[in-house]
């Protein structure tokens, strides 16, 4: 467990990990179902942006866009890119091979440009409108954990990768179905909790982690259906898709 906790938290934060002593198939499956506690230094970081802003009576959308830019940094920007990337992908062509290889080109196009500006701005708004509540911090960092959930859906056996070379190639199809399940019956689990330490009705907590599914599922779809299975680009981007329907769904009042 140790070496797929510092392949999660080495990959997926830009804080410094030994290596992991061993890399297999189990190991990478492991990182991914480990990913949303891995992470957990980014979800502090993310609260505490949050937490400040709101102690110093900050713009809420100054604040919302810090927090966006703290992640980014913390993450290396590894999931915008990939999002970036999946974005002039779809648009490029119905061609799978050129799809891919226009996600391999690695340079934001008119798509993923706009899709970043949108993504972004949808999250920081969204981040703005829980400044202030008193619960707004720990839902913001919890939602950034909860969002990597992702990972173990786009894993999940089933879904091949679309190259024979690639991140994808290490990651794809090692994580047991039940296990993706079980992790997505977790995170349902912790987003009720999350409304209801917020004073909501329990079942707003389940439309939360719909929200979070759903994010993710409609991205995984999309990459299988175009690109005939799963890349990297395509977990970051069912990454930050996720992480921003959770947000603007737990921004409504």
């Amino acid at each position: 467990m140790r070496d797929a906790w510092l392949l999660a938290a080495g990959t997926l934060t830009v804080l410094r990990w030994p290596a992991p002593a061993r890399v297999d198939r189990g190991v990478a499956a492991r990182a991914m179902l480990v990913a949303p506690l891995a992470v957990a230094p980014l979800g502090v970081l993310a609260g505490l942006v949050v937490w400040t802003g709101g102690l110093v009576a900050g713009p809420p959308l100054v604040v919302g866009l810090l927090t966006v830019a703290a992640l980014a940094l913390g993450s290396r920007a590894l999931h915008l890119d990939g999002l970036s990337d999946v974005a002039d992908s779809l648009t490029a062509s119905h061609d799978p091979a050129r799809s891919l290889e226009v996600m391999k080109g690695g340079t934001a196009g008119p798509a993923g440009a706009a899709t970043l500006v949108l993504v972004l701005g949808a999250q920081a708004a969204s981040v703005a409108a829980l400044v202030g509540a008193d619960v707004g911090p720990v839902v913001v960092g919890a939602l950034v954990c909860l969002s990597r959930a992702a990972l173990a859906l786009c894993c999940a056996r089933g879904f091949r990768p679309a190259r024979s070379s690639g991140l994808a190639v290490s990651f794809a199809e090692t994580v047991p179905r039940t296990a993706a399940a079980l992790t997505w019956l977790l995170v349902a689990g912790a987003c009720v909790g999350l409304a209801m330490l917020g004073d909501l009705p329990w079942w707003r907590g389940l439309v939360l982690a719909a929200a979070l599914l759903l994010g993710a599922a409609l991205v995984l779809e999309r990459c299988l259906r175009r690109h005939g299975g799963v890349t990297g680009d395509c977990f970051g981007a069912s990454v930050e898709i996720a992480l921003t329907a959770g947000l603007v769904v737990a921004a409504v009042p």
